[in-house]
């Protein structure tokens, strides 16, 4: 019996309904992220504060789990969002 497919499978799914959980607002600012902007430049960019750049940063981390910068920056590059 090969288990592998399934659990790749699951993972697959889970990205992706993580993906859909995210708000567009959130996409825009990972894709900023992911650029290097910091919270002030990605304020700036999208017409909100740097504290609600910050927000909303916080939030990708906690939908998504992930704890760091790099983390982000690489889920972004891994589901397609920037290119590397």
């Amino acid at each position: 019996m090969n288990v592998r497919p399934l659990i790749t499978s699951q993972a697959t799914s889970q990205a992706t309904i993580r993906e859909r959980v995210l708000t567009a607002r959130e996409r825009e600012t990972l894709e900023l992220i992911a650029d290097g902007r910091t919270a002030k430049e990605i304020g700036w960019l999208l017409g909100i504060s740097a504290k609600t750049a910050q927000c909303h940063r916080s939030n990708l981390m906690n939908k998504l789990d992930i704890h760091h910068t790099a983390g982000l920056v690489r889920y972004a590059i891994r589901n397609g969002m920037v290119v590397a």
